[in-house]
């Protein structure tokens, strides 16, 4: 950086007495002094030079100084490549933690162990290097004024747009788009409390440079990827392609393309800072999401990581603070995965080190301690009686639920099992996250490092409904809560909106599900306030899961009334005594199977059987095996009238029960392919030859107008919109209809 660079040299070895007497009072300093004020008020090259020329024809010069690259002398006043003496805890490279909270550490484990991955020394040096280079990045002071992360993260909410969004019923402006391959789009925007029509754009005085928030924007489709265009920082350009390549296991990508088509369109979205809600996540497209939304997350972080040293660069030169070098949160997380099995966990951690630190470009520290930990305990599956491709699929690998984990980011380093409060990205299932933080009046309960998340990403939260919801809701009611303690945060640099508050406005939620649930949509609509607004996707199902039914037996819908999804839950069970129960209690229709997704109705009816003295036997979650054997053999000799069976315990143990008859769905299958699986397994095959004729099998559903989403996934838009529109209450289909 020529004389400039020399000389900030000659000050990091500490000859500051010598620097002093050749720097005396003279023109060549006022002409120093003259270029900083002109730095700060014009962050433009060409601007620059246009005013440093102006200034030397004012003034009078040496030839010797003349002779001096202006420009490279005024940038070098802004490098400072000595080690800073303003650390934050954003910027700290240490391994080791102090941290207070030792029951988080004691959690996530001992973060020095002997591994053959180690931390890169002279790491202040490095970071004192990348400084310097970004002191002379136009693009950090000019282009990434237009970049997303920074028009979502850099202002505070406007008085007319927080009222909006603090309000039970905020002003909200929805726009429906059509993409090619995720299809039709709901966008929601929030929008302020005004009744000026026109738009009214942020305003910008000349004295106080007050700029608030813009309002959020419909995303745009990209066809052709940039890099520059879409802000991916530069430092991972190189590893895109090939960390596509390697985590797209289901198909190969041609060697011209980036991204996938459904990849382009996810990281548009992603990238404009929006809450995405996207129910359509299979098996064959899983890889394609969790390689979108990884590197969604490393650019984030990569962001936030080189704006605080950054400005902590500038920070080192002067002690006065401004609302400029506010971008902290209260605490460091700015990143939670949840994903509901350790193999998922060990797959998105394998994604994120292939995109920021691949092969031998990086270091990743406690790498042998983290495949010990994430890999092995696989189920095994049985071959006399395979189970289900999906089953096999969803459960391969470490199916562990409870587990956290905590990372730090550098430029060439990602460190794991850090404490918490020293981490970057966390990493954890609902379980995992509900022993931390706990129940009210525990002493032993942790929820500081939910306050400032900035992207909460929940991949197969359908897998979270089979778990345990009640932990997901208990978790996220968590978020952005006041600290209870400091945790060493520097409050100089905390974000003026995350003092007041308003950190949730900020959150970018990604929710990927296989089905489209009421309650998984709920947690969108209710715990999601992005002030960026949210895309939901909203594809009917043409092809529903009763055409998978290979049995000609008649199906019956039998539809309830409900005026609340409450009142739902007793008019359900009201018109099951009432309507169902009788006729089943007949001899004739014995080898009954009653399949009940929830297991409060499970529960219920349980005791009403019992009550009534009724014949049954039951299979649920909490069954020990002996028990299970026995309530199989029952049923099929036609011990019992009645097997209770429910959800859960099908989605875990995939059990092919023998001698059905007769299937009561009483609430319509979460997973639609449920349904026709469960109506196979009344095939000839299954039957005991005493248990009656074939012709005689029936197969019963009950469903109100809060079920919609599971009838119409199980029957198929077409007959859904027949059976939504018809004024009957009970509806028959046969296979082949």
């Amino acid at each position: 950086m020529g004389k400039g660079k020399n000389f900030f040299v000659k000050k990091r070895k500490g000859n500051k007495k010598t620097i002093n007497k050749k720097r005396k009072k003279s023109s060549k300093e006022v002409e120093v002094v003259n270029k900083k004020a002109i730095f700060n008020r014009y962050k433009n090259k060409q601007k620059i030079e246009e005013e440093l020329m102006k200034i030397k024809a004012n003034t009078h010069f040496s030839e010797s100084e003349e002779e001096e690259d202006t420009y490279n002398q005024l940038v070098s006043c802004f490098v400072n490549p000595s080690k800073n003496k303003r650390v934050d805890s954003e910027s700290s490279d240490s391994i080791d933690s102090d941290g207070s909270e030792n029951d988080i550490q004691s959690l996530n484990g001992d973060v020095n162990d002997n591994d053959d991955s180690k931390e890169p020394e002279n790491l202040e040096e490095t970071e004192a290097n990348e400084i310097i280079m970004m002191a002379d990045d136009n693009e950090m002071e000019t282009e990434i004024a237009d970049d997303p992360f920074t028009k979502h993260f850099q202002y505070e909410l406007s008085d007319e747009l927080l009222v909006s969004l603090s309000s039970n019923s905020p002003s909200m402006e929805n726009i429906s788009k059509g993409w090619p391959v995720l299809g039709n789009l709901i966008i929601t925007i929030p929008k302020p409390v005004t009744t000026v029509t026109a738009k009214v754009k942020p305003k910008i005085s000349i004295l106080e440079e007050k700029t608030y928030a813009p309002e959020g924007t419909v995303p745009n489709y990209t066809n052709h990827i940039d890099f520059n265009k879409l802000y991916i920082k530069s430092q991972i350009h190189g590893n895109i392609v090939s960390a596509n390549k390697t985590n797209l296991i289901k198909r190969d990508l041609d060697l011209t393309d980036i991204f996938t088509p459904l990849q382009k369109e996810l990281f548009s979205i992603m990238n404009n800072y929006q809450d995405l809600y996207y129910p359509e996540r299979s098996f064959s497209n899983s890889d394609e999401i969790r390689y979108t939304y990884c590197l969604h997350v490393v650019n984030h972080m990569l962001k936030t990581r080189i704006k605080i040293l950054h400005h902590n660069s500038k920070l080192a030169r002067k002690s006065d603070m401004s609302d400029e070098y506010r971008d902290q949160g209260l605490v460091r997380p700015k990143v939670l995965i949840m994903v509901p099995f350790k193999d998922a966990a060990y797959r998105v951690v394998k994604t994120l080190i292939d995109i920021l630190v691949p092969k031998e470009s990086g270091q990743v520290v406690n790498k042998n301690r983290f495949e010990e930990d994430f890999t092995g305990g696989e189920l095994l599956m049985p071959t006399k009686n395979p189970k289900p491709e999906d089953y096999e699929l969803l459960f391969s690998g470490n199916t562990e639920d409870t587990f956290r984990l905590g990372m730090t980011l550098t430029k060439k380093t990602l460190k794991l099992y850090t404490d918490f409060y020293s981490s970057d990205i966390l990493i954890a299932s609902p379980l995992g996250l509900r022993m931390i933080v706990g129940a009210e009046g525990e002493e032993d309960r942790d929820y500081d490092f939910l306050a400032s998340v900035e992207i909460l990403i929940m991949d197969q939260a359908d897998v979270f409904l089979m778990q345990n919801w009640d932990h997901l809701l208990h978790v996220l009611d968590h978020f952005h809560l006041q600290p209870k303690k400091t945790h060493d945060t520097d409050f100089s640099r905390v974000r003026s909106w995350a003092v007041n508050g308003w950190s949730k406005y900020y959150r970018q939620t990604l929710m990927f599900s296989s089905v489209s649930l009421p309650e998984i949509k709920s947690v969108i609509n209710r715990k999601c306030q992005n002030y960026a607004g949210k895309v939901m996707l909203a594809n009917p199902i043409e092809i529903g899961s009763i055409q998978q039914v290979i049995l000609q037996v008649p199906q019956l819908f039998h539809r309830f009334n409900a005026t609340s999804p409450m009142a739902a839950v007793e008019s359900r069970f009201e018109y099951f005594v009432k309507e169902i129960l009788p006729k089943q209690r007949d001899t004739l229709m014995s080898h009954t199977l009653i399949y009940v997704p929830s297991y409060f109705d499970f529960v219920r009816l349980r005791n009403y059987f019992k009550k009534e003295d009724i014949g049954f036997v039951q299979i649920c979650e909490y069954s020990k095996d002996g028990k299970i054997a026995r309530a199989r053999d029952m049923f099929f000799h036609t011990e019992a009238h009645f097997l209770l069976y429910s959800e859960r315990v099908h989605f875990f143990r995939r059990f092919r029960i023998k001698g059905i008859r007769h299937i009561i769905f009483y609430q319509p299958p979460t997973y639609p392919h449920f349904y026709s699986e469960m109506c196979n397994l009344m095939q000839e095959s299954n039957q005991n030859k005493y248990g009656g004729s074939e012709c005689n099998m029936t197969v019963t559903t009950l469903h109100c107008k809060y079920d919609a989403a599971r009838v119409a996934a199980t029957l198929g838009a077409a007959r859904f919109a027949r059976l939504a529109a018809s004024d009957k209450a009970v509806h028959m289909f046969v296979t082949g209809d």
